[in-house]
This record gives structure tokens, C-alpha cells and sequence, in this order.
């Protein structure tokens, strides 16, 4: 039985392959979770967060990602996120988490909003427009 799995990250700007995954935790909609190699096949979106992961004789890894799709199968592990930070050291990747992420999540969300109220004013005037029809 293999006793390791491979992380693929994707992103918008990357791609990275990490081998040798001994162990990953994430977190879902349904609370946190954890992957061994073997696990069964498992699709489901990431949290807003950190995620971990471990290879077989290294130290924990830090993931910081806005959310990510998440797909395990046949010990490959596929992490598909508009953006992500990773760094060994909790400390600081909690810190650009905090900082970096957040900016960049708050200024996302700025833009939805404003696309909404857009989408809202445009469909008014198409009602009003409607209205004076003959």
C-alpha cells in the first residue's frame, strides 16, 4: 500500500506539485477533517483559512487560501483556489492570513457588492422602461 500522497495546488498565477504527503487537515462547511493515503475518494470546498499538511519526515506546512475546491482520489490531492500562501511557520502565515488575504477578500467582496447594486439599478430601469410601453 503506498504510505504517501501527492498535493497538487492551483491557483490563477501557479502550480505546485508537493510529493510525499503523509497527512492533511482542512476545513469544510461540515467542520475540520483530515486525509491519510488511502483515504477514500472525497470532493468539497475549503473554508476561508488555514489548512496543514505534513510529509513523511518534515514538520507541519501552512496553507492560508480564500476557499479552495478540494478533490482526493487515488492518493492525488487537488487544491484549486483563486490564491494561496504557504510557509512553515504558523506565526506568519497567520499573520498574512490576517493582513494580506483579508485585504484582498474585503476588496473582492467590495466588488460583488457594487456588481449587485448594479445588476439591481439595471434591472429597475428595465421595469420602469417597460412601464411606459404603448
Amino acid at each position: 500500500m503506498n504510505r504517501a500522497f501527492t498535493l497538487h495546488l492551483q491557483s490563477a498565477a501557479r502550480y505546485e506539485r508537493v510529493e510525499g504527503l503523509v497527512s492533511f487537515v482542512g476545513e469544510d462547511a461540515s467542520g475540520r477533517f483530515g486525509l491519510l493515503p488511502g483515504h477514500a475518494p472525497l470532493l468539497t470546498l475549503l473554508e476561508y483559512g488555514l489548512a496543514r499538511f505534513r510529509q513523511a519526515a518534515g514538520p507541519w506546512r501552512y496553507l492560508a487560501c480564500p476557499g479552495a475546491v478540494l478533490w482526493f482520489a487515488a492518493d492525488e490531492l487537488f487544491l484549486t483556489t483563486r490564491r494561496y500562501l504557504i510557509d512553515d511557520d504558523y506565526g506568519r502565515i497567520s499573520a498574512l492570513l490576517a493582513g494580506q488575504l483579508a485585504e484582498e477578500e474585503a476588496a473582492l467582496k467590495s466588488v460583488k457588492d457594487n456588481l449587485r447594486r448594479l445588476e439591481q439599478e439595471l434591472f429597475r430601469r428595465l421595469r420602469g422602461l417597460e412601464g411606459q410601453r404603448p
